[in-house]
């Protein structure tokens, strides 16, 4: 597998373990995201800080993600993101629509 999932209370972390997020593991990050992202969850956090690229069959995982949770206003919050990888957010206006962090440990502060 490609990601593993922890679930800390009711906090997920998806801490990927690819260089890339694409069409390669995006089904299967999609079904596990349908899997974990229901409206109990205090946030869902993903730690990207292995990814160096994402694309947009990668990209459209982390929206199915964002689409689950925004009706409950459960935050996503995406840590250890590359200046590379953020770029492609800010190009696609996407920076808005999630929350970036620095590491997990800083996001479970956050959240608590």
């Amino acid at each position: 597998m490609k990601f593993s999932i922890e679930k800390n209370d009711d906090v997920v972390i998806f801490r990927m373990k690819s260089t890339s997020i694409d069409s390669d593991i995006s089904a299967q990050l999609k079904a596990e995201i349908l899997i974990v992202c229901q409206p109990d969850l205090k946030a869902l956090i993903v730690d990207l800080s292995t990814v160096e690229y994402i694309d947009s069959a990668g990209m459209g995982a982390l929206l199915l993600a964002h689409r689950q949770l925004r009706d409950h206003d459960i935050p996503i919050i995406l840590v250890g993101v590359n200046e590379v990888v953020l770029k492609i957010f800010d190009l696609l206006n996407l920076k808005g629509v999630f929350v970036f962090m620095d590491s997990v440990d800083d996001a479970l502060e956050e959240i608590e």
